[in-house]
This record gives structure tokens, sequence and C-alpha cells, in this order.
């Protein structure tokens, strides 16, 4: 068991039997309330992040994520294929398990599949992924001066925003994070 004010970013906690990573904590402590921790808490099930107010007293469980790095192999019928690179073992994850991250699934990337009690319960992309521009309108000559960008499709179908003067085939650097264009290759 665990109080809000030891923990430590990056700590994962069982809270209304989801699990939880401590992504900020801040201690807070008022006159008319007394003291409160402040934290950020990210659900590994849904990847949302929210926002609490936990008193520093409460308890809460500890839960130990054991990772995996593991490559994507392929998907079928709504699940996707993933192979453990030590024991080669394979596993099946649904699409609503690894939420956005399907969007940069690419085959035989790596990735890191977060288990709790030897259940799968999230994945964890690299911040940088590079990705191929598959269809992308040509840039006019001068529009670049202005700056500005355009839609373009990559290799695993995701559209993203890119400068005017990225052309099919060319290899983007896009955060996963976010989902935005970070560069050319």
């Amino acid at each position: 068991m665990i109080t809000p004010k030891r923990f430590v970013n990056g700590q994962c906690i069982i809270m209304d039997k989801d699990i939880f990573i401590v992504v900020a904590t801040q201690h807070k402590r008022t006159a008319q309330r007394g003291a409160t921790v402040r934290t950020k808490l990210k659900n590994l099930k849904t990847g949302l992040v929210s926002e609490m107010n936990l008193a520093p007293d409460a308890t809460y469980q500890r839960a130990y994520i054991e990772t995996k790095n593991m490559q994507y192999l392929y998907h079928n019928d709504g699940l996707y294929h993933f192979m453990d690179q030590v024991t080669y073992e394979q596993i099946e994850l649904p699409k609503d398990l690894l939420g956005t991250s399907v969007k940069f699934l690419k085959e035989n990337a790596e990735i890191r599949v977060e288990f709790y009690e030897g259940k799968p319960v999230g994945v964890e992309l690299p911040i940088y992924i590079n990705l191929k521009v598959e269809y992308t309108e040509p840039g006019l000559k001068g529009d670049t001066a202005r700056g500005g960008s355009k839609p373009a499709t990559l290799e695993t179908g995701t559209m993203v925003k890119v400068p005017l003067f990225i052309n099919n085939g060319d290899v983007v650097k896009i955060d996963t994070r976010t989902g935005e264009y970070g560069g050319r290759v």
C-alpha cells in the first residue's frame, strides 16, 4: 500500500479497479482545507490523463507492471499480433486495448507491451517513428516561402499535416504522442 504523499512519477497504482500511472504530483497546503496532493494520473486501459486532488493519507495498492519488447507482426479481424523477441511467443491484442497507437503501427516495428498479472494492459510506442508518405498533393514552386501545411497519407493509412515541401515517397518523423510531423528523415 502507498499514500499519495509518497507518489513518484512513473509509479503504478490501482484505483477503482483500474490501473493508473502517476504522471505528475504536487503537494498543496491551504489554510481552510489542509493538505492535498494534486496528481495527474494516466489510465493504462483507456490512455486518458486526468487530474485529481487526493488526501495525502489515503492508501492505494501498488501495481507492478512488467514490460516486454515485442515486434508487431500483422492485424487480422480486429486483432493485432505481436511476438516476444526473446521467447518468440505470440500474443493477440484487440484494437480497443491499443487505442490511438494503432495509427502508427508498422509491420516489424518494435514496441513495448505492458503486462499486469500476466495480462496485457497497454502498449508504449517509441516517441518518434519514421513513416513513408504514400500520397500528398505536390507543392507548387514558391509556396514554401509562406510556410503552411498540407495533408499527407502515411504508409499506415494515417493522415497528418506536413510542410509543403514534402513529396510522395519521403520518409517523415512523426511524434506518436501528438500525431504531428516532427521532421524529414
